[in-house]
Order: C-alpha cells, then sequence, then structure tokens
C-alpha cells in the first residue's frame, strides 16, 4: 500500500465538471468536502442544495453557512442573500449556480472517481449486494487500501457520495449499485466507471414498476454498460438471467456458484444451522486451488455470495486460501442475519429488507434448524413492498414455504398482503391457530409475551417500511 495525495476539491475544477457558473468566490478555493446535509455540513465544506420528495436543500443554505460551509451550489439565486449578514460579497463564500443541482452533484462524484486512479468495483443484483460488498472488501482489505460503500448508499444521491470519497485516493473502491426503474444502473456506471463488475443474481424485486422479471434482468443487465476488452466481470454461473445476458460481455469474465462448470465453485455444501455454512471451494482458473469455507452466515445464499467475492479477491491476485481465511471472520451485518440470544429465545434478526427471493432462503435455511426441546420455530414476517400486480401471488407462495420448511407459527405484519401470506400458509398445511395477523410491528411488539415463547426460535423478516426491528428489540431485550 502506498500513500498517495488526495484530490483536490479545487471549485474551479468542480465548476467545469458540472458546467456550473461561479457566481461568487474563487476558482483556487479548496473545500474540505462535500455535503447535501446542512445539519451535518462541517467547516470548510460545500453544500450542495439537492432537492427531494419532501424537502427542497435551497431551503437550508442559510442553515449550512452558519455551520461553517465554505461554499455553497443552487440552481435558484434567490436564496443566497437572505437575511443580509450572509450576503456572498460580504462573506467571500463561494456560490455555483447549476441547472440541476443533483446532476451536479453527480459530477463531483465522477470528477473525484476520475482522478483519484482507483480501482473500481461495482456490485449489482437483486439480492445479495451489501453482504457481498462487505465480503469483497474483507478478502481484499490486507492486500491492498480498501474504500467501500457506507451502508447502502448505492442509489443516483448516494453513489455519487461515495465517490466524493475516493478523494483520499485508496487503491480500490467496492461499490454497490441499485435501483428500481430502468436505466437507473446504466447512469451509475457511467459515473463509477468501474474496471471490475459483479452480477450477484436476478428476482423479482421492485417488480411493481417493471413488467416482468426479464425486464428485471434487463435493468440489471445495465452493469455490463461501457464495458471494454479489460474489464472484469464476475457472474453467477447458477442464475440462468444472469448468465444469457452476458454472452457478448467484450471483457474477461470468471464465474461463481455451484454449477460445476462455475470458475469458482462450492461442493460439499453444508448447513451448519446456526453456526452458518461449511463447504469445499474450488478454483479452476490457474493456478487451480481447493480449500475450506467456514462461515458464520446463515444459508446457501451467503456461500454464493463469498464465492462471488473469492472471485474478485482471483482477479486482484489474493490467493484462495488468504480469500478464504479473512472471508471466514466477517460477521452478519446489523439487521441482515444475526442470530442474537436472549436467556434460551434465540432470534434471528434479518429485519432490514425482504424480498421473496431473500426470504424464501431465510426460510428454508431456518426451517433446517433443530428445535429446542419444548421450543418452536416461529416465523415473524413483513409484508414485502414494491411487487405490483404480482404481490399478491408471490406473498401466498412465500406463505406456502413456512409451511413446508416446517415452521410451527406465523406472525404477520401489514395489510392485504400479509394476510395474503397467512392464507398462502394455511393453504399449505400450518393450522389457523399457529397463524397471527397484526396491522403493525408496533402491535407485535406489544404482544411479544403472548406471541414468543422462551425457548422458541423466531426468524424476524420483512421490507423496511414494515419496521420489523421494533419487533427485534423487544424480543431480545425483553424476553417473555
Amino acid at each position: 500500500m502506498t500513500h498517495r495525495e488526495p484530490v483536490a476539491l479545487r471549485t474551479g475544477d468542480l465548476v467545469a465538471a458540472a458546467g456550473g457558473q461561479l457566481v461568487s468566490g474563487r476558482p483556487e478555493t479548496v473545500f474540505a468536502g462535500v455535503s447535501i446535509d446542512s445539519r451535518r455540513v462541517g467547516p470548510g465544506e460545500l453544500f450542495v442544495a439537492i432537492s427531494g420528495d419532501r424537502f427542497d436543500g435551497h431551503t437550508f443554505v442559510q442553515d449550512a453557512l452558519r455551520q461553517g460551509a465554505r461554499g455553497v451550489v443552487v440552481s435558484d439565486l434567490s436564496v443566497l442573500n437572505d437575511p443580509p449578514e450572509l450576503r456572498f460579497g460580504a462573506m467571500d463564500a463561494v456560490a455555483i449556480r447549476v441547472d440541476d443541482t443533483i446532476r451536479a452533484l453527480q459530477q463531483f462524484g465522477r470528477f473525484v472517481r476520475q482522478a483519484s486512479d482507483t480501482q473500481v468495483i461495482a456490485i449489482t443484483g437483486s439480492a445479495g449486494k451489501t453482504t457481498t460488498k462487505e465480503l469483497t472488501a474483507a478478502a481484499l482489505t490486507e492486500s491492498y487500501d480498501v474504500f467501500r460503500t457506507e451502508g447502502n448508499l448505492n442509489n443516483h444521491i448516494g453513489l455519487p457520495l461515495s465517490l466524493l470519497e475516493l478523494r483520499r485516493r485508496p487503491e480500490v473502491a467496492v461499490l454497490e449499485l441499485g435501483m428500481n426503474h430502468a436505466g437507473e444502473i446504466e447512469t451509475l456506471v457511467s459515473l463509477a466507471e468501474p474496471e471490475h463488475r459483479v452480477w450477484t443474481n436476478v428476482a423479482e424485486v421492485h417488480a411493481e414498476f417493471f413488467d416482468s422479471i426479464d425486464a428485471i434482468a434487463d435493468a440489471k443487465a445495465e452493469i455490463l454498460t461501457g464495458a471494454t476488452t479489460t474489464t472484469m466481470l464476475v457472474a453467477n454461473a447458477d442464475d440462468p438471467r444472469v448468465m444469457s445476458r452476458i454472452t457478448d460481455f467484450p471483457g474477461q469474465v470468471a464465474t461463481f456458484g455451484l454449477s460445476p462448470d462455475a470458475d469458482v465453485r462450492a461442493t460439499e455444501v453444508r448447513n451448519l444451522g446456526l453456526d452458518g455454512m461449511a463447504a469445499t471451494v474450488r478454483t479452476s482458473r490457474a493456478p487451480a486451488a481447493t480449500s475450506a469455507l467456514k462461515t458464520p452466515l446463515l444459508g446457501e445464499v451467503a456461500v454464493s455470495n463469498m464465492l462471488a467475492a473469492v472471485a474478485v479477491a482471483e482477479g486482484f491476485d489474493v490467493s484462495l486460501d488468504n480469500a478464504l481465511s479473512r472471508l471466514a471472520a466477517v460477521r452478519p451485518q446489523r439487521r441482515r442475519g444475526e442470530v442474537l440470544r436472549s436467556g434460551a429465545r434465540v432470534v434471528v434478526d434479518d429485519s432490514y429488507n425482504s424480498n421473496p427471493m431473500a426470504l424464501t432462503h431465510a426460510l428454508r435455511t431456518i426451517g433446517q434448524v433443530s428445535r429446542p426441546k419444548g421450543g418452536r420455530l416461529v416465523a415473524c414476517l413483513g409484508e414485502m413492498l414494491e411487487l405490483g400486480e404480482r404481490a399478491d401471488v408471490l406473498h401466498r407462495r412465500c406463505g406456502r414455504v413456512v409451511a413446508s420448511s416446517g415452521f410451527d407459527a406465523l406472525v404477520v405484519v401489514g395489510g392485504p398482503m400479509a394476510s395474503a401470506l397467512a392464507e398462502g400458509a394455511l393453504a399449505a398445511g400450518l393450522s389457523r391457530e399457529a397463524i397471527h395477523v397484526y396491522e403493525s410491528s408496533g402491535r407485535v411488539a406489544e404482544a411479544v409475551d403472548r406471541l414468543f415463547g422462551a425457548i422458541d426460535i423466531v426468524l424476524v423478516k420483512g421490507s423496511r417500511g414494515t419496521r420489523m426491528d421494533r419487533i427485534v428489540d423487544r424480543l431480545v431485550v425483553e424476553p417473555g
């Protein structure tokens, strides 16, 4: 690892990158950082007044200046001169006018990305993006100076903020690209310009905005946009929709999965219950290698995510043994499959989000766990959002998986789709007495002692909008 001088956020360069107009201040002024939150903007930073569905950053320009911002980016110049004590001529602050402040933020990120000389890895897919990002970063960290997307800053605003962090010029950046509409991934790829791309899978996520799962696959395939003969792609050999769309990829391809044809594949996969997974990993690219994998992450999908990380690490000349030893130390992220214990009760907290693919994997994984004597397997599930016309069908299908996976009881949260989930479980053989439907997670949290036993194993999962984390907090803090 070598130290490199950081990229300077110089006013003149940012004005040029955004195609903006310098209204006030000097082109040689250098900013300490870029912020879109007037409450958190630091001294010497540049505040970009973006507009969202529920707010307009122009309302907070003066607040940002009082917080110590050294400059602002606006599309409306009228916000700059009120109140009088903050008139720009007196403050020597920078003011940049642009037509679209979000687009300006994106171009700032792209400018820093290009100036950083950082090798960028971009990860997309319907499920497992964040876990694969964390695993990939872990596999590379001891060999390289690695930056990774914080949290899930993976959209048209979050990604530029991540790219701006590349101003310290890390050797490698592992970035997550998300979407819920066609065209979004293409935009993000144009900003990140990744040399390495990872496509984890395709599933019916955000189906409300697409006509079919193939349309979702086509939108995810935008990860291939702009690739050249030197671009590296890591792709899921077990997903036919992924594989059918990469046949004309111009660069190098490494595949991963359980398929015997995968370049990085797992054999002898073993479910260790609440202790995680184990498998044998084999690589076929020279020099071929075989090594044992063990992880505390739950389910076969965790193995798939680890194989993707290994395939990326191979492209960075990290050996299989070294990669797996680092991956073995990765623990589940908060609310993403954490195994929490409260007395004899076990809670699998997967409450961060949900979709039909991820829920099915989680149910089948926990369904294989041995019940404690006198205890039950309980699925506590919130409805899944943004599934469009197929929402009812998909919820009923997942309800059937609850029953077929051997759960003893089901608690569902939400409206009509939660009821569809319950009806699917009922139709597949779960007794009516074992099914409980609640309109909100708050109501379930109030009824924790009545719904869950002291030695139950409880899986909690749902879309973020259902706030299933409130149930987890009561289950763990206040066992019955």
